[in-house]
């Protein structure tokens, strides 16, 4: 059985993967944001959400 996740739920996770995939690689936003976008089967409309909210935060990374 296939259990459906509604996208905020993903948007949550990938926020929450970027901070551990950057606190432990050090590897740059963009190529994190690039990543999670096609791991978490990421729409063009939550790709923008998550781009707009580093955005917003210059960059930063918050604690999850």
């Amino acid at each position: 059985m296939t259990t459906v996740v509604p996208p905020c739920e993903l948007t949550r996770k990938a926020i929450k993967w970027i901070s551990e995939q950057h606190s432990e690689t050090g590897k740059p936003l963009k190529s994190l944001l690039e990543e999670a976008a096609m791991r978490f089967n990421l729409s063009p409309k939550d790709m923008e959400f998550m781009e707009r909210f580093y955005a917003e935060n210059n960059g930063e990374v918050p604690d999850c």
